[in-house]
């Protein structure tokens, strides 16, 4: 009872520590974007998913270094379902309303983020990702940089200010190396964090008896979200509709990509029991295909639509706990 008691304390504490310095972690990289005069799309979008994302990686890499890459599988895949349905979901109901997606950039990206939030699900149709499936994963990585990169208008705005911000100098050198330190810092302290997570993942998986990957599909998943759901949410409240749908898009790609081939290749990924990802899966597909639909189609997410990607992720939870009552 102590060490069940201890394990989810860790937990708990660990994901509010990934939560904590991904944020901080994000403030701090906007202001080396502003230093070194990065463009708006680099500063809000690549460096916002790389960010948002670090938790993934070092839960990724942590898990492949103790031979249980299962969990940073069901980590991705469990963190795409939520950054599809429940983020977007909260972002629009607690923000101003819907988000416009009438950008080329985002109707672009909403294809590429639904065809890789699906590519991991069908490099594993075999019961394995191999080293291959790693670099296929970091190429298709790779092809979506070069797409962002090959017309200067996706990425050739300038980082916009609020008048607080306006107010307020950018840091000279000396706050340059300091941010750097910080960064350092702060990357010390995720690898602690992402630690605990694995230790307390394993002390589950054992005690419950339930598979490794499921504990990541549906916990560690959800807990690796909150970075970019806090990032979406504020983000929408301030009526940057463009910035949420951005940061959701960039993270499922590089979670899906990068990430997880960064893992497979340092450990190759085997399942064994594939059950978990079976509901997964479809509901994946669902998720995906919807998304896709609404954001070509209506140019913007409603407030209903934001309810129907909520119900979405609700059923996912309750088929993924009910399911050995059916099955």
């Amino acid at each position: 009872m102590v060490s069940l008691v201890f394990y989810i304390a860790t937990f708990i504490v660990s994901c509010l520590a990934l939560s904590w310095l991904g944020s901080r972690l994000i403030k701090i990289l906007v202001n080396v974007a502003k230093y070194l005069g990065w463009r708006e799309f680099i500063a809000a979008f690549f460096m916002m998913s790389f960010a948002t994302s670090l938790p993934n990686l070092f839960v990724g890499i942590n898990a492949a270094l103790h031979k249980i890459p299962q969990l940073s599988f069901g980590d991705i895949v469990g963190g795409n379902m939520v950054d599809m349905t429940l983020t977007i979901a909260l972002a629009v109901l607690i923000g101003r309303g819907s988000l416009k997606t009438e950008s080329k950039m985002v109707q672009g990206s909403a294809i590429f983020t639904t065809l890789i939030a699906v590519l991991p699900l069908i490099l594993i149709l075999d019961g394995k990702l191999t080293r291959i499936d790693g670099l296929i994963l970091l190429l298709a990585f790779a092809f979506y940089t070069f797409w962002i990169f090959s017309k200067e208008e996706r990425f050739r705005k300038k980082y916009k200010e609020t008048k607080k911000e306006e107010s307020a100098p950018v840091a000279g050198f000396f706050g340059f190396l300091k941010n750097l330190a910080n960064i350092a810092f702060l990357t010390a302290l995720l690898i602690l964090a992402s630690q605990g997570i694995v230790k307390s993942s394993q002390f589950f998986s054992s005690s419950f008896n339930i598979p490794i990957s499921l504990v990541g599909l549906l916990i560690v998943g959800l807990g690796n979200c909150v970075p970019e759901g806090y990032f979406s949410i504020v983000s929408a409240r301030k009526g940057q509709g463009w910035m949420v749908l951005g940061n959701l898009m960039g993270s499922v790609i590089v979670c899906s990509t990068l990430v997880l081939g960064i893992v497979v290749l340092i450990n190759p990924i085997i399942i064994d029991d594939f059950s978990p990802f079976l509901i997964a899966r479809i509901f994946t597909i669902i998720a995906a295909f919807i998304y896709l639909v609404i954001i070509k189609t209506d140019r913007e997410i409603t407030k209903k639509e934001a309810i129907l990607l909520l119900f979405i992720y609700v059923a996912f939870l309750l088929a993924e706990i009910f399911k050995p009552y059916f099955f």
